[in-house]
């Protein structure tokens, strides 16, 4: 199975004076007024996602938002090809987040595709729709630009008593590690130094297609766990971050729907609440167990649980799966949860871009 990894050894934090990102491009839909409304738009494998925002003093603010899962990478292991329902699925998600952009006057705009498009023999097919029914332009990113996004998106959420942290982001066709140095400990606002990343080809959608997500017993669940940590473990290894978590110097942040989902069943939320859940900690023992409790339980009682739905209940506990094969490798103290990634880096990189920063920003809603 095909791996990608990188090292970067260079300090690339964006300043206000700096050039753009190199693969930072934004599309300007309008000239921009002296308050700009700003779009970021990811279109992974599973969930299409929009944030749009204004420029604030301590970093941005959320205006509207939409999230829909539409598994635009469903068959795709097995055919290679996004499925005729799949862009059907995918095009009137895109037509709902190109009408939430005209109605806030959003100025600028940059719109990412990930793994699903990447992979797919018909990408350009599905581009081409995406052009002719939405005006859009998707722009595929490679996995070492969706790595570097994360760790600016989930930058607020850094301890500054840690000198290093691991971002694991799983998402429904691949999952990437990145290791960031905590720079911020020593007073720096900015976003932390990407020192190697690596991305896996295997996501949820991937693992419970071939798996199977309805009931699964700890057999199945445990095949599921082996295949994530032999692709996981050379990465590990070769950057000591199982050393640096048993010294306690590792920070381990989780960005996905499946830590989201742990986190809003661990609080016991009767509908899934973003301000509850970004940013709360689950010690290493809770996971653990709330893992299990999402394994153990039955294809309906996921159903019908309000913090994983119909949408998530055959894909949960592959990303358990994931999520514990992390730590199995690398045991931190525990899991900071970030409901931000991709998103906010974007929103980020371009606000930097224009230069409309009054201090150094981390994003926030």
């Amino acid at each position: 199975m095909d791996k990608v990894s990188g090292e970067a050894q260079q300090d690339a934090r964006p300043r206000k004076t700096a050039s753009p990102h190199p693969s930072t491009k934004a599309a300007h839909l309008h000239p921009r007024p002296a308050r700009a409304a700003y779009g970021a738009l990811d279109l992974g494998t599973n969930n299409c996602r929009l944030l749009i925002a204004r420029p604030a003093p301590d970093g941005f603010r959320v205006i509207d938002a939409f999230s829909r899962i539409v598994r635009l990478g469903e068959g795709l292991a097995t055919t290679g090809r996004i499925s005729p329902a799949a862009m059907q699925r995918t095009l009137a998600a895109l037509e709902v987040c190109v009408a939430k952009l005209r109605q806030r006057g959003v100025t600028r705009l940059r719109a990412v595709a990930t793994e699903a498009c990447r992979r797919a023999e018909n990408g350009d097919e599905f581009l081409e729709a995406v052009r002719s029914r939405c005006g859009l332009e998707l722009d595929v990113i490679d996995a070492e630009e969706e790595a570097s996004l994360a760790r600016y998106g989930c930058a607020p959420l850094l301890d500054g008593r840690r000198r290093h942290a691991a971002i694991i982001d799983i998402g429904g066709g691949s999952t990437e590690i990145v290791w960031l140095c905590n720079d911020t400990a020593e007073g720096d606002a900015a976003a932390p130094r990407l020192r190697a990343w690596h991305s896996l080809p295997l996501g949820v959608v991937d693992l419970a297609e071939r798996f199977g997500g309805h009931e699964v017993g700890r057999p199945v669940y445990e095949a599921m766990v082996a295949e994530v940590r032999s692709g996981l473990a050379p990465f590990v290894a070769r950057h000591g971050l199982a050393e640096r978590a048993r010294f306690g110097e590792l920070q381990m942040i989780g960005t996905s729907g499946t830590v989201t989902t742990l986190t809003g069943m661990h609080l016991d939320l009767p509908r899934y609440d973003r301000s509850q859940v970004d940013g709360a900690f689950l010690p290493l023992g809770l996971v653990e167990k709330l893992s299990e409790q999402v394994r153990a339980m039955s294809y309906r009682a996921r159903v019908a649980h309000p913090c994983i739905g119909r949408d998530r209940a055959d894909l949960v506990v592959a990303g358990c799966a994931i999520l514990e094969a992390f730590w199995r490798l690398c045991p931190t103290d525990g899991l900071t949860v970030a409901d931000r990634g991709l998103r906010e880096g974007l929103l980020y990189l371009m606000m930097c871009e224009d230069g409309v920063w009054t201090a150094p920003a981390g994003g926030g809603a």
